[in-house]
């Protein structure tokens, strides 16, 4: 399908339904969480869960789940914090108010609240990934518009969002208009695509390249508008994987995904 000449914005950004076997992933993704869990517990840090390594950590690491917003947890990703706590950092997955009873901007100061609290626990370097709808909302804290504390940002070396939505315009053209508050001014403000990085930190942009390709536009949108304004801005359209498994790289603490989210840090 190509971007341009699309009829059904709806079918555009879905997933599920054009990814073999993707309705069983939620599943998958619950049974491997909870049997991560089951053999070394969380702790809860607000409505998120926090994870310690054995050890000092070597800073924090803030993973931020997806589901448009509208559905999923952290208790459904617990397992994706594994290759971060192999390399020794803390993990936290912070938890936020799902639409349509939460806003976009709530769901963000939900999320800068949770990593403020644990940059409070973890000292060192933090970097932030997120997929998805957890993508945007990992790209929305470096925004020149911040939550994040000035002392909490300036220690944000690194921000990988994953299969990201950085405009949330085409979104106003979908079902999900109504149970996200898409009004015109919300698009605009809450797309990180029309701001600026906060501060000089790196920046690396990771889709799938089998993914639906509005998902690989966005990427690419927004690494072009912000390339040259953090101290780096790389992307990666990693061959073979879709909107579904491209997460599961962080799984693994020597996979590229991870390499590039906490490599030199």
């Amino acid at each position: 399908m190509s971007v341009q000449g699309i009829t059904d914005w709806d079918d555009a950004y879905a997933n599920i339904v054009h990814i073999p076997g993707g309705a069983d992933f939620p599943d998958r993704w619950t049974r491997d969480a909870a049997a991560f869990r089951a053999a070394r517990a969380p702790e809860g840090l607000g409505s998120g869960e926090f994870h310690m390594p054995e050890g000092t950590p070597k800073g924090l690491m803030v993973f931020i789940h997806g589901g448009y917003w509208m559905k999923f947890g952290p208790s459904w990703f617990s397992h994706f914090a594994q290759g971060a706590l192999a390399r020794g950092w803390a993990v936290l997955l912070p938890g936020y108010p799902l639409a349509p009873t939460g806003t976009l901007s709530g769901m963000r100061d939900a999320v800068a609240a949770q990593v403020s609290a644990a940059a409070e626990r973890v000292a060192g370097p933090i970097a932030l990934t997120g997929h998805s709808a957890g993508g945007h909302l990992a790209a929305r804290l470096i925004c020149d518009d911040s939550p994040l504390p000035a002392a909490v940002l300036a220690r944000v070396r690194r921000c990988l969002p994953i299969s990201g939505l950085f405009d949330l315009r085409p979104l106003q053209q979908t079902a999900m208009r109504g149970d996200l508050g898409l009004t015109d001014e919300v698009a605009r403000r809450e797309s990180p695509l029309f701001h600026l990085p906060a501060r000089d930190l790196d920046l690396h942009v990771w889709v799938g390249a089998d993914e639906r390709p509005v998902f690989v536009q966005q990427s690419r949108l927004i690494h072009a508008a912000w390339a040259g304004w953090p101290g780096r801005a790389d992307l990666t359209v990693e061959p073979g994987r879709h909107h579904l498994d491209v997460i599961d790289g962080l799984t693994d603490p020597a996979h590229p995904l991870t390499e590039a989210l906490l490599g030199g840090l």
